[in-house]
């Protein structure tokens, strides 16, 4: 029997929903509050108070988490149509304001800041907004709009378009070959001081070239980050398998080998719904135009 506070003649409040949302993912108090960057104490009292709106338990605290009641399990997709609409309803007011947020890897921004002064004369109230990282933006909770992503794409929610293939290759700036000199088999880096990928990387085809021939070599520095290993490659760290379309323009790095050692896809992905703004038609079409023009660089086939 339920012995809680009684069922209040308020309407529900949102907020209480989305924190009972989170409490469920995270099958725990203290789970949903680091999520949320709040405390546990906060999502107990959201729930209580959520509890007392409906006059009847959502979840069952024990020793092994949250566990949910009947009503709870019910409430579920319920809560989740709630969530979608309120995420529709921000993505209408943010493509109101013509603001549209593209989530890119490391160093790829260089590419697109060329064309964006011509992108923002043809579709005036446009404002292009560029999130720039390795950790990849989840689109279904609205942190990006659009994303440019390597490698394969497997939510199935998610609209994928191709954009190219991304080459890596084998560089050290002048520094280091003073040092070292030139390996005299780039498949063979014994002996020399190597710049790898951070192990949440480790399925990443270059990530698993640079783990495959370094057997004697010394790893000096691990990162998630591309352009923090091309500035520790630039400096004279150690070797690097680095992007082409990043290695071949750096004045400061020698290419070693002109094979690709490793290529990874390129797409553009972005949530279905999203494409209704013209805005973000508008920055897609920007996208696809920037790396057709330059999918030789991005390749790295091609080698001046």
């Amino acid at each position: 029997m339920y012995d809680g506070p009684m069922a209040s003649t308020e309407e529900l409040d949102w907020d209480d929903l989305r924190y009972f949302l989170r409490a469920v993912r995270a099958k725990t108090l203290a789970g949903a509050a680091r999520a949320m960057g709040v405390e546990h104490t906060t999502i107990g009292r959201r729930l209580t108070v959520l509890e007392g709106s409906l006059g009847s338990p959502v979840v069952l605290r024990g020793p092994e988490g949250l566990r949910l009641t009947p009503l709870g399990n019910r409430l579920i997709p319920l809560v989740e149509e709630v969530e979608r609409a309120v995420s529709a309803v921000r993505d209408l007011a943010a493509s109101q304001r013509g603001r549209v947020r593209l989530a890119v890897p490391s160093g790829v921004t260089r590419l697109f800041t060329a064309g964006l002064a011509k992108l923002c004369m043809d579709h005036p109230g446009l404002s292009l907004e560029i999130v720039s990282g390795s950790r990849p933006v989840d689109l279904r909770k609205g942190e990006a709009d659009l994303a440019i992503r390597s490698g394969p794409v497997i939510d199935k929610e998610l609209l994928a378009r191709k954009l190219c293939e991304s080459g890596f290759s084998l560089y050290a700036a002048e520094a280091y070959l003073a040092r070292h000199s030139v390996p005299s088999d780039p498949n063979d880096l014994a002996g020399h001081d190597v710049i790898a990928y951070h192990s949440s990387l480790a399925a990443v085809p270059a990530a698993r070239w640079i783990e495959e021939h370094s057997g004697g070599a010394t790893i000096v520095l691990r990162s998630r980050e591309m352009t923090d290993m091309l500035a520790a490659a630039c400096g004279g760290v150690g070797l690097a398998v680095l992007p082409c379309m990043f290695g071949d323009c750096e004045p400061a790095l020698r290419r070693l080998t002109p094979q690709v050692l490793a290529t990874r896809a390129l797409s553009l992905i972005y949530r279905r719904e999203a494409k209704l703004s013209k805005h973000v038609r508008a920055v897609i079409g920007f996208v696809v135009d920037v790396i057709r023009a330059n999918a030789d660089q991005i390749s790295g086939e091609r080698v001046d």
